[in-house]
């Protein structure tokens, strides 16, 4: 089987549905919770990783210092190009460990279900080719990558914060939003922070419009996250090379 490590930095931000997409697509996932659960010292023996979201700041090593080791497992398979995928929190730590940088977002909050759009690199992507050019998305974050790492090529956008999602080396991607949540998860993160919840759109964050919208996200990122173990498996070709090349090792 196809094995990924997924890194769940935060108990409130489990694999939940994408969790499920991958493993009935083939993939062995090997959960880790940090600190409870250690993070292995390298990427032997792994096909693929998944870096999960957080409530936590991607340079927020004063009161999570396990955070210095997960940027290290992101950059290490940016360099030697293993398939991986960063969600929200796992973006912005895969950007800050090759180069890139984070800060907290000057438009404020993007918070509830949302649209990104594709850019001209995605249309020849192996794993967003074949989206809708206006996949939808769930936001939930306050802090934004402000800066790209030097070779990454942006994949899609939005008109309040422009990088939604990019990758690097031909197979390395970080997206800003989710597609893993469930209703249940995104009532607990607005109920955890009330600041953020109410800046959406009046009715965004109810039980019946998150179930529908869930529904729709299961539609477009189920099949991306079948694509993402053909990748991880190498039956699925990566990306053609950027014209940009980042040095990492």
């Amino acid at each position: 089987m196809t094995r990924l490590l997924i890194i769940q930095p935060d108990a409130s931000d489990p694999v939940g549905p994408l969790g499920e997409w991958l493993t009935e697509a083939g993939a062995e996932l090997d959960v880790r919770l940090p600190p409870e659960q250690e993070l292995p010292a390298s990427l032997d023996g792994y096909d693929g990783l998944v870096c999960l979201g957080g409530g936590m700041s991607a340079l927020d090593d004063a009161a999570h210092p396990w955070l210095a080791d997960v940027r290290k497992l992101l950059a290490t398979a940016a360099g030697k190009a293993v398939p991986t995928l960063a969600i929200c929190l796992g973006a912005q730590l895969l950007a800050v460990a090759t180069g890139g940088q984070t800060a907290v977002g000057e438009a404020g909050p993007e918070v509830g279900p949302g649209l990104v759009s594709k850019k001209d690199a995605a249309w020849v992507d192996p794993l967003f080719a074949d989206m809708p050019f206006l996949p939808d998305v769930l936001q939930f974050h306050q802090d934004a990558i402000t800066v790209l790492p030097p070779s990454a090529e942006l994949l899609a956008s939005s008109p309040k914060y422009p990088h939604q999602a990019y990758r690097m080396n031909r197979c390395v991607y970080g997206v800003q939003f989710h597609i893993e949540t469930t209703p249940d998860i995104v009532l607990a993160w607005a109920e955890a922070a009330p600041e953020m919840a109410e800046l959406t759109r009046p009715g965004a964050l109810e039980r019946d419009t998150l179930t529908s919208v869930h529904a729709d996200l299961a539609e477009t990122w189920r099949p991306f996250a079948a694509r993402f173990v053909q990748l991880a498996a190498g039956q699925l070709q990566a990306a053609p090379e950027s014209q940009r090349q980042l040095p990492l090792a």
